[in-house]
C-alpha cells in the first residue's frame, strides 16, 4: 500500500506555475553547464598546469569502471546498450570505482549520493534494503533479469557488481513488470581479457573483520578462455547490542571466446548472511542509545541462503545482425524472526509493550531473455531494431508468525527468550509464469535527432494456494505498455530530449495490476575535454490502481491514485587529475489524488521529502619523494523533512549527515584506506511515532588495506 500525506504548509502554488519554473529550471542548468564548467577552468591560478584535452570516448559502457566515477554508456538491461547522452530518460551510473571510493557496505550506501534516490527511511531495520526513485518503490534486476521488489527480499552484495545503473521513471518496456518510480539494474562482474586481480582486509566498528578478493586472468594463451573468482567473507556485529551481521559470498564465472563474434559466459555465486533483523525500536519519545536492546536475544535472526547460475550469449551474424541472451536461476531460503516494540499510548509506566514477529520462506525462480538487434541505414537515417522474448516461471513458499510478547522494563531489561508460536498466522504457496514479447524501434536523422519507441506485453499466470484454508486462487492478465522518446543532439557534447513512458507492477491476486506513467524532459552535457556527466530532468509522474487495504471488510482494494512532480539534478566529473566530485539535487512535491480508504486525498506520500541534496568531492595531492599519494573524500547528504505515513499526522526532522574517506598509497599497488560514514553522529528518528521509534544509522568507521596485482 502506498503512504500518502497533507501538505502542511500552506496552499500550493498553480499547476501552470510550477510546471513553468520547473520548465525553466531545466533549460538554464542546461545552457548553464557548459559555461560554468570553462568558467571554473578559467578562474584557476595563472601558475596552473593545463593539461591538453583528453577527448573523451564516450562509447561503450563498462569500458572503465573500476578506474572512473563517470560512465557514459548504460547497458540497456542487458539489451539496447547506448550512450547515456543519445537515452531519452534520467540515468545514473555508480560504477566499482565510486563504490569503492565511498566504502558502500550495503545497496542503500551505494544509492545515497543519487538524483531522485531516498534510502534508510526505516533506521535500524535491516531485514531489506530500503529506497524508493521519485518517491515509489522500485524494483531491482541483475543483468537485465528481474529480481522483484527489494521489500521482501534479499539484500544484494554490492561488490558483485561491476556497475549499478539507476533508470529512473516508468519503463516497463525495457525492463517488465515493475514500479513507475524507476529500476535498479545491477551488472555482474564478469572475466576480462587479462590477468587482473585485489585482495584486501577490512576493520572497525562493531567488531568489523573482513577480507575479499577480485582476481582473474585468461586460461588459454589466445584468451578464448577466462575466468574471474570473486569473494568476500565478513565477521562482524550491527551498532545495537546482541546482533551479528555476517556473510560469506563467493562467486565464480568462465568466459569462452570461440571467436571475435561470439561470447559466452557461465556464473556462479553463493550468498550466506547470518545477521540480525534490527534494533527492535525504542519507546515514542525516547532517546536512548542505538546500542540499547529491547528485543529478545534468543530469538534475533535474518538468515539467507542464496545459490545462482547466471548464463550470458552474445553472437555477432555480422550485417548488422546480433542476438543476445542472457538466463538465471535461482534457489533461496530465507528467514528472520525477533521482537519488536509497539507502544503507541503512553501508560505512564517504564513497560515497552512488545509483539513477536517471524518469517519463514524459499523460491525457485528461472528467467531468460533473448533478442535479436539489427542495425542498419538508409541515406541519413541510422536505424535500431530490438525485439526479444522473456519468461519467468517463479514458485516459492512463505509462512508468517506472529504474537505478543512480554513487555520489557526499560529501565532494568530482563529478556524472557522466543515465543513459542501455535502455528502461522498465514501460510501461502505461490506461483507466477509471466510471458513477454517487446519490441523497440530507434531511429537517428543526421545524427542530431533520435526518435525511440517500444512496445511490451506481458502475460501474468498467477497461482496461490492458502494453506490454512486449502483454497488456490488463480488469475491471468494481459498487460500492455509503452515508451516513447526524443533526442535532439544541439552538439557532439549536449543533448536535450521529450519522454514519454509506462509501468505496470505485478497485481496481488483479486486486484488490478497497478499502473504508472511518466512524462519527462530534460537535458545532459558530457563534455569532450575532460570525463564528465551532467543531467537535469522535470518530471511528471502517476500511479494509478494503488492497492489500499478497505478498513471495513479489511481486504485488499484496487482503489487510488497518486501523483509526484519534480525535478533531478546531478554531476559527476573528474577534474585536473586530482579533483572529482558527485553532486545531485531532487525536488519532489508528491499527493494523493484518489484514495477508496477514504480521508488522505491532497496527503503527501509517505517517506517522500521534499527537498533531497548530496555532495561527494575528492581531492588527491600527488605524493613528493618517499610520500605515496593522499587523496581526502568528503560528502554531505541533506533531506527535508518527510511523513511517516498517509494521515500525515507525524513527520521526520530536516536532517544533514556526513561522511568523509582518506585513502593513502602505500606503494604503487597498495593503499590503505579510512571511511567513515555519518561522520559526527548525527542522531534523528528515521521512522516512528506510531508504535516506536528507528534511529538513523549510527557513525561507522571502517579501515582497509588493499593489494592490486
Amino acid at each position: 500500500m502506498d503512504h500518502s500525506h497533507r501538505n502542511s504548509h500552506g496552499p500550493r502554488s498553480p499547476i501552470g506555475l510550477r510546471t513553468t519554473v520547473l520548465l525553466a529550471c531545466t533549460a538554464l542548468a542546461a545552457s548553464a553547464l557548459p559555461a560554468l564548467a570553462q568558467e571554473a577552468l578559467d578562474t584557476l591560478p595563472a601558475d596552473t598546469t593545463m593539461l591538453d584535452p583528453v577527448n573523451i570516448d564516450l562509447v561503450g559502457y563498462g569500458d572503465d569502471d573500476a578506474n572512473s566515477i563517470v560512465a557514459f554508456g548504460s547497458s540497456g538491461g542487458g539489451r539496447l546498450s547506448q550512450e547515456i547522452l543519445d537515452t531519452p530518460a534520467s540515468v545514473s551510473v555508480i560504477t566499482a570505482k565510486e563504490v569503492q571510493q565511498r566504502d558502500a557496505q550495503t545497496v542503500e550506501q551505494v544509492l545515497d549520493y543519487t538524483a531522485g534516490v531516498t534510502t534508510d527511511f526505516y533506521g535500524s531495520d535491516d531485514r531489506f534494503d530500503y529506497f524508493k526513485i521519485r518517491g515509489f518503490d522500485a524494483y531491482t534486476y541483475r543483468d537485465g533479469l528481474p529480481l522483484g521488489s527489494p521489500f521482501g527480499g534479499v539484500r544484494e552484495e554490492p561488490f558483485a557488481f561491476e556497475r549499478i545503473e539507476v533508470l529512473k521513471g516508468a519503463d516497463s518496456t525495457v525492463y517488465g513488470v515493475s514500479d513507475p518510480g524507476g529500476t535498479v539494474n545491477f551488472v555482474s562482474k564478469t572475466p576480462r581479457r587479462e590477468r587482473f586481480g585485489e585482495a584486501y582486509i577490512s576493520g572497525g566498528s562493531f567488531d568489523h573483520a573482513e577480507v575479499g578478493f577480485d582476481f582473474g586472468d585468461n586460461i588459454t594463451e589466445d584468451d578464448t578462455l577466462s575466468y574471474r573468482l570473486t569473494g568476500k567473507f565478513q565477521n562482524a556485529d550491527a551498532e545495537y547490542d546482541y546482533s551479528n551481521d555476517d556473510e560469506t559470498f563467493i562467486m565464480g564465472g568462465i568466459t569462452w571466446r570461440p571467436s571475435d563474434a561470439t561470447t559466452m559466459t557461465l556464473l556462479y555465486d553463493y550468498l550466506d548472511t547470518d545477521g540480525t533483523p534490527g534494533g527492535g525500536g525504542h519507546p515514542i519519545g525516547s532517546d536512548f542509545d542505538r546500542s540499547f536492546f529491547l528485543g529478545e536475544p534468543d530469538y534475533n535472526y535474518n538468515d539467507v541462503t542464496r545459490n545462482t547460475v547466471t548464463w550470458m550469449f552474445d553472437h555477432d551474424f555480422g550485417s548488422g545482425l546480433t542476438f543476445s541472451s542472457r538466463a538465471r536461476y535461482t534457489d533461496a531460503d530465507k528467514g528472520f524472526g525477533y521482537a519488536y516494540v509497539y507502544e503507541p499510548v503512553d501508560n505512564g509506566d517504564t513497560i515497552a509493550d512488545r509483539y513477536y514477529f517471524g518469517n519463514a520462506s524459499s523460491y525457485d525462480d528461472f528467467v531468460i531473455d533473448a533478442h535479436l538487434e539489427y542495425d542498419t541505414s538508409f541515406s541519413t537515417v541510422d536505424s535500431r531494431t530490438l525485439a526479444g522474448v522473456q519468461y519467468n516461471d517463479y514458485s516459492g513458499t512463505n509462512n508468517a508468525y506472529y504474537a505478543p510478547a512480554p513487555g520489557i522494563d526499560w529501565t532494568n531489561p530482563i529478556y524472557s527468550g522466543g515465543p513459542d508460536y501455535a502455528g502461522p498466522y498465514a501460510s501461502t504457496n505461490s506461483k507466477q509464469k509471466t510471458t513477454s514479447l517487446y519490441l523497440q524501434q530507434e531511429l537517428t536523422l543526421a545524427d542530431k535527432l533520435i526518435g525511440t519507441i517500444g512496445l511490451r506485453n506481458d502475460w501474468l499466470d498467477l497461482e496461490e494456494r492458502n494453506n490454512l484454508t486449502g483454497i488456490t486462487t488463480a488469475g491471468d492478465y494481459s498487460e500492455f505498455t509503452g515508451r516513447a522518446g526524443l533526442i535532439y543532439k544541439v552538439t557532439d557534447e549536449v543533448s536535450t530530449y521529450a519522454s514519454y513512458a509506462q509501468s505496470v507492477a505485478p497485481p496481488t491476486l483479486g486486484t488490478e495490476p497497478e499502473r504508472g506513467e511518466q512524462f519527462e524532459l530534460g537535458a545532459k552535457y558530457a563534455p569532450l575535454a575532460f570525463p564528465a556527466m551532467f543531467s537535469a530532468s522535470i518530471y511528471d509522474l502517476t500511479k494509478d490502481n494503488i492497492t489500499v487495504t478497505n478498513p471495513a471488510t479489511n481486504l485488499q482494494e484496487t482503489i487510488g491514485k497518486s501523483r509526484v512532480r519534480g525535478i533531478d539534478l546531478e554531476a559527476k566529473a573528474e577534474l585536473l587529475n586530482n579533483l572529482s566530485f558527485t553532486a545531485a539535487y531532487s525536488y519532489m512535491m508528491s499527493d494523493i489524488v484518489e484514495n477508496g480508504a477514504g480521508g488522505n486525498v491532497g496527503n503527501q506520500l509517505a517517506f517522500v521529502p521534499n527537498n533531497v541534496a548530496s555532495l561527494w568531492v575528492d581531492y588527491t595531492l600527488e605524493g613528493e619523494g618517499r610520500r605515496g599519494d593522499m587523496t581526502f573524500g568528503l560528502g554531505a547528504r541533506y533531506q527535508s523533512s518527510y511523513y511517516f505515513a498517509e494521515d500525515n499526522a507525524i513527520k521526520s526532522d530536516p536532517n544533514i549527515t556526513f561522511d568523509a574517506a582518506f585513502t593513502y598509497q602505500v606503494a604503487e599497488n597498495t593503499t590503505f584506506q579510512v571511511n567513515a560514514t555519518n561522520l559526527f553522529d548525527e542522531k534523528y528518528v528515521a521512522y516512528g511515532g506510531y508504535g516506536a521509534d528507528w534511529y538513523n544509522q549510527g557513525r561507522a568507521v571502517y579501515v582497509t588495506l588493499r593489494q592490486a596485482w
